[in-house]
């Protein structure tokens, strides 16, 4: 957890120079409560807070819109962490993400806020470009617009906070890979099944698909896939199982995009990836020879 921390720490700095004060503004409250409710759960049980709940928080509160009204932000991360972590014993016996439980459970509750909450990023939350729109890439996209794959790739571009710098988050990678933090096999199968079923359905002329590179590097796909996608509790521990795993993200995040209302379908497909892990364990899992 502490190895995942550190990769998000340049990410973190990163969506500060963007969003400014409103970063730390929303990150009192989220860690705040956060903290707050693993603590008042754990006590009970004579146990200490983890570290992981600091992870759960770094992520949420990087996958929020910056505009997010505190208390909205407040009461998804007590959701995930009550609901989605200690309703399951604490831990590592949570079998979904907390994160992005947190992330789900208030963009379902409050779509016209969390839709809406974006804000011109750069310069300390200050504008850089009075051009800029507060759009997201995928509502540019699905409008039949380019964006420019420098400004995706660099994360100069409006969105959730910590969704942008895309080079900063394959660096994240890398270290994680190496430090055997991370598994290669569910960022590979998950990033590569979104990028062919785009490419497919690309080729069956549907509008907001019109540039498949930028299709994949708008939203918060990469972001999922290095940092939620492969979280060691809720993700198979067959190491067959995890290509599966990750083709489940991958290609339910884009038909989510593609045909539903939700611009974005990684939380959604990341929750499905959760709720098949055991099953995926228990297929791929070699069967005891009986005596």
């Amino acid at each position: 957890m502490r190895r995942v921390l550190y990769s998000l720490i340049p990410i973190y700095i990163f969506a500060f120079y963007m969003y400014g004060i409103r970063l730390l503004y929303l990150s009192v409250f989220v860690y705040g409560f956060g903290i707050l409710t693993e603590y008042l759960f754990e006590k009970r049980k004579n146990r200490k807070v983890t570290e992981a709940v600091l992870v759960t928080c770094t992520l949420f509160v990087l996958s929020l819109p910056p505009k997010t009204p505190w208390w909205i932000a407040s009461i998804g991360i007590i959701f995930g962490v009550l609901f989605a972590k200690e309703a399951y014993g604490g831990f590592g016996r949570n079998i979904f993400n907390p994160a992005i439980a947190a992330r789900l459970f208030i963009y379902i509750t409050f779509p016209n806020i969390m839709t809406q909450a974006w804000a011109q990023p750069g310069n300390f939350g200050r504008m850089v470009n009075d051009v800029m729109t507060t759009a997201t890439p995928l509502e540019i996209l699905a409008n039949g617009e380019n964006i420019g794959l420098f400004d995706l790739f660099f994360g100069i571009r409006s969105g959730s906070m910590g969704e942008g710098p895309i080079f900063l988050i394959l660096i994240a990678a890398i270290y994680l890979i190496v430090t055997k933090t991370a598994s290669w096999k569910i960022m590979i199968s998950t990033f590569l099944s979104a990028s062919i079923l785009t490419v497919f359905l690309s080729l069956l002329a549907i509008p907001k698909l019109s540039n498949p590179l930028e299709f994949l590097f708008s939203g918060s796909l990469i972001f999922v896939t290095v940092f939620m996608a492969t979280d060691p509790v809720t993700a198979p521990k067959n190491e067959t199982s995890k290509w599966f795993y990750g083709i489940i993200i991958g290609v339910t995040a884009i038909l989510i995009r593609s045909f539903s209302l939700f611009p974005e379908g990684t939380s959604f497909a990341v929750l499905m990836g959760n709720t098949f892990a055991a099953l995926l364990d228990t297929a791929f899992s070699k069967k005891k020879v009986e005596a």
